[in-house]
């Protein structure tokens, strides 16, 4: 039988929404979370790690970042990547030159974290003032603070731990880079490999899309990612569904799932719907991220969570907390709420479980 969109759309939530299990082992399925500093109600990677790790409470990873495996740095966005695949990233050669005083400005401030092992960026700015420098955003922010992000971006500084919420960095070592080209190609295909494992199945724009962004893991290698591109497309499976080239792993079966009676909130980067023009395939209606967007013009609102009914996102809910208490707004895309009973059980339930993530007491 061929592969349907039905098929892809239900094989989509069942690869992604596995059965919740340990935090570590939770990361070794995904590899990579994308982090967002917004906490509406809580911050993305918790949301996203709530529906994959049992009993999962907000904060949980702050709270055991330093004992698991994993690092936070810049994949194809930014967020937590397990050992091993920050290890195929770097070190990374392939970004813009320092000038002779910003590499002795760098060299000195890698001294003085190698001295007190970890060091608050408060502490590096008193010993080390550079003054201020404009930012991305046109804002001024202090040079310390840029400086050290670059030197996190190349990876000779790691991110230790959290202080309230502040990057507290400590000195950080690399295994050599790849000598041959064939080595290379293998770390390439290795991260095309992750991408594809974290988001598939991937409509063919999606997937080109996501390749490209690897420029930001590994500039050093930027030249070599359409090359990647042809290598992934030739290895994964791949079926075409109304005029779209869809691609997933070869090891995989998208055999029809039986879609669960569940209802989710989900995070608006949760790997079930990050990517927007897959959303718009599956579900028919457009998801926007609307946290940057003037109040005027927002249509689901400042945080909205796409709501997961089986293998339906049928809509979309804010949540709060105030006082104590959760309040939540429910909107949806195309029809009324469903009618059944399951379903207003199941959305008491999930939001049970919200209550629970965010340690608040019962909400009925």
């Amino acid at each position: 039988m061929p592969v349907t969109l039905n098929d892809l759309r239900r094989y989509a939530v069942a690869r992604s929404l596995f059965t919740p299990t340990t935090l570590k082992r939770a990361f070794a399925k995904l590899r990579f979370v994308q982090a967002d500093p917004i906490r509406a109600p809580a911050r993305a990677q918790d949301l996203t790690l709530r529906h994959r790790v049992k009993n999962y409470r907000v904060g949980d990873l702050d709270r055991r970042y330093a004992t698991l495996d994993i690092a936070e740095d810049y994949f194809v966005n930014y967020g937590f990547v397990t050992a091993e695949v920050q290890a195929l990233m770097h070190p990374r050669t392939g970004v813009s030159r320092w000038s002779a005083k910003r590499q002795a400005q760098a060299q000195a401030l890698l001294e003085f974290v190698r001295e007190r092992g970890s060091v608050h960026p408060r502490e590096v700015d008193a010993h080390l003032s550079h003054g201020s420098v404009t930012n991305y955003w046109g804002g001024s922010s202090s040079a310390t603070t840029h400086l050290l992000d670059s030197m996190h971006y190349r990876g000779l500084l790691r991110v230790a731990r959290r202080d309230g919420g502040v990057r507290i960095y400590t000195a950080h070592e690399h295994a050599l880079a790849p000598l041959n080209s064939a080595a290379r190609r293998e770390r390439i295909d290795d991260l095309v490999n992750v991408v594809v494992h974290k988001y598939a199945p991937l409509p063919s724009l999606s997937l080109s899309g996501l390749v490209s962004r690897l420029r930001y893991a590994v500039p050093q290698w930027r030249r070599e990612l359409k090359s990647a591109l042809v290598r992934a497309k030739q290895r994964l499976a791949h079926a075409r569904i109304d005029g779209v080239d869809w691609y997933w792993p070869a090891s995989e079966d998208p055999a029809i799932v039986d879609p669960q009676d569940v209802a989710r909130f989900l995070a608006p980067f949760d790997p079930v719907v990050w990517d927007r023009r897959r959303f718009e395939l599956f579900w028919g209606w457009a998801y926007r991220f609307e946290a940057y967007t003037p109040v005027s013009k927002r249509r689901l609102g400042y945080y909205a969570l796409p709501l997961l009914w089986r293998d339906r996102v049928i809509g979309w809910g804010n949540i709060s907390v105030r006082d104590g208490v959760l309040h939540t707004d429910i909107g949806y895309a195309s029809s009324p709420a469903p009618k059944e009973t399951r379903f207003k059980r199941e959305i008491d339930a999930e939001l049970e479980r919200m209550q629970a993530f965010l340690g608040l007491e019962p909400w009925h």
